[in-house]
């Protein structure tokens, strides 16, 4: 049969809130964790959306 694998990280940019691309990102880190990035992201002023900067999660 297939043999099956899974991903140890992931890189991807800020998304816009409400969009589904943030519940994605959401799911693999996870809620609160992602929170902590945005927030973060925030306060130092990062870009967001598709020609904003990027982050990876491990």
């Amino acid at each position: 049969g297939f043999s099956f694998s899974a991903v140890s990280g992931i890189m991807t940019n800020f998304h816009l809130p409400k969009s589904s691309l943030l519940m994605l990102v959401s799911a693999f880190a996870g809620r609160d964790c992602l929170l902590a990035a945005y927030d973060e992201a925030v306060r130092m002023n990062y870009r967001f959306y598709s020609y904003g900067d990027a982050m990876l999660i491990v």
